[in-house]
């Protein structure tokens, strides 16, 4: 997502929606801001990234986590291969390559974009570009 803010040329978040019987559901998620090009700067999430984000969601949930990935670069890259057969209590499960009817989070997604487009500020020229 672009936005119009100091020195930031992008907003990338990754999320998960985690349920455990007899709780409540939650969203765990990170943001990465790319400030634009600079000498080792990235501009979105490394496997490392998701890796951290998946520790965090299994020390907050307290137990095995199971995942259900689409198929992101990132998700099925041999590096996150390997970081997901380091962690014996992650079962990942991917998407098959193109399925929104089981991928709920898309229209998630989506609408989130839109939420978050109503609050960036626009030029009356511009519009949003995604």
């Amino acid at each position: 997502m672009r936005v119009i803010a100091a020195g930031t040329k992008r907003v990338s978040m990754a999320a998960l929606i985690c349920t455990k019987p007899g709780h409540w559901l939650r969203l765990i998620y990170r943001i990465h801001l790319d400030r634009g090009p600079a000498k080792g700067r990235r501009k979105g999430f490394t496997e490392t990234d998701y890796a951290g984000l998946l520790d965090a969601a299994h020390q907050q949930l307290g137990g095995p986590i199971v995942l259900v990935w689409d198929n992101l670069n990132k998700h099925v890259s041999r590096a996150m291969g390997q970081l997901v057969d380091a962690r014996l209590w992650l079962t990942v499960y991917r998407l098959p390559p193109y399925a929104p009817e089981f991928n709920p989070v898309e229209g998630v997604w989506s609408h989130l974009k839109r939420s978050l487009a109503n609050l960036t500020k626009h030029s009356p020229t511009s519009s949003p570009r995604w």
